[in-house]
């Protein structure tokens, strides 16, 4: 029973931890709403991820291999290059709840996408969670928040941000099976801010001047918003159905949405607090270690009450021999 506990405990505990990237990233629109410029979005994304990967790099001091050099630069533009540029666009063209609402069909493209590449099948569990927790990110976002026409080149490039960073994130599950965590996030930090450099600098021209609250903004993003968050998340990729680990990410717009309320005094009502249970619910049941330990609940609750009926523990003569009655937790599964 110990053995089998700490295995359940061990993936509890992968669950956890992989959610820590979605929690901080939730926190990205309030820290950026309150300490940096709303004109500088990708200056802002080359900071979150550029001197964090160099610091890293100098850290662990590891340059790519061989045909990791190439897939570096994939990976990177990708994950984080590409992605940020095509989320600004959306985020210009797009009212914000339409732009948040389309990224909660991340999970259902990063299973077809593992499905195509990696060959790996969802299971119904993990596609009905993806398709509460979409449910439960719409009542979140779009409550209250008139959609407007809809712009076709903002909606193009929210699909392709969520496109490209899942096509990324099934990648780094198939390519990473021989390297650390650490080190292909390294590297995807360091590609994925020098690919976006150029088009910070072309587009929002030289950095703009921060007070120190920006400047701490900006290393709080940097090492715990991506740092920190991305190797927890490509922790979780390589432990996890990549389907299981998107459905995770829908944690993003409940953390987003709760420091909003604390930190920015936005409004929370009954269907807010509806689509927050949704998408922690769709979480819950997209995990496998979850999903075991609930269904094992009723069986060991029958168990208990069961000895408790035959009066386990109490001792009994036979012959002239006293023993105890087994205990029934020795036996269960």
């Amino acid at each position: 029973m110990e053995t089998i506990s700490g295995k359940k405990l061990g993936g509890l505990a992968l669950v956890a931890v992989t959610a820590i990237a979605p929690v901080v990233w939730g926190s990205t629109y309030a820290v950026t709403h309150l300490f940096l410029p709303a004109d500088r979005p990708l200056f802002a994304g080359v900071m979150r991820i550029l001197p964090v990967g160099l610091l890293l790099l100098l850290w662990h001091r590891r340059l790519p291999r061989g045909s990791w050099w190439w897939r570096s630069a994939v990976l990177g533009t990708l994950t984080m290059g590409l992605f940020v540029a095509l989320l600004f666009v959306a985020a210009t063209r797009l009212p914000s709840g339409l732009g948040a609402t389309m990224t909660a069909i991340a999970p259902m493209v990063t299973m077809l996408l593992a499905w195509s590449i990696l060959r790996e099948r969802a299971t119904t569990a993990t596609v009905v969670a993806s398709v509460v927790g979409a449910l439960g990110v719409v009542l979140l976002v779009l409550q209250g928040d008139g959609a407007g026409h809809v712009d076709l080149v903002g909606l193009l490039a929210s699909v392709g941000a969520v496109t490209s960073a899942s096509a990324g994130f099934v990648l780094t599950k198939r390519w990473s099976v021989d390297e650390r965590v650490l080190v292909v996030t390294t590297w995807q930090l360091v590609a994925g801010g020098l690919a976006l450099l150029p088009f910070a600098l072309l587009v929002e021209g030289p950095p703009p001047a921060l007070p120190l609250s920006g400047w701490l903004a900006l290393a709080y993003l940097g090492i715990i918003g991506s740092g920190v968050a991305y190797v927890a998340w490509f922790k979780g990729l390589a432990s996890m159905s990549a389907g299981a680990v998107a459905v995770i990410g829908l944690l993003n717009p409940v953390s987003g949405t709760v420091l909003g309320v604390v930190l920015l005094g936005e409004p929370f009502g009954p269907v807010h607090l509806l689509g927050l249970s949704l998408v922690l619910g769709s979480v819950v049941l997209a995990q496998p270690q979850a999903r075991r330990l609930l269904a094992s609940a009723p069986s060991a609750a029958l168990a208990t009450g069961s000895a408790d009926a035959g009066g386990g523990g109490r001792t009994r003569e036979v012959g002239t021999r006293h023993t105890v009655d087994a205990c029934p937790s020795t036996t269960s599964p």
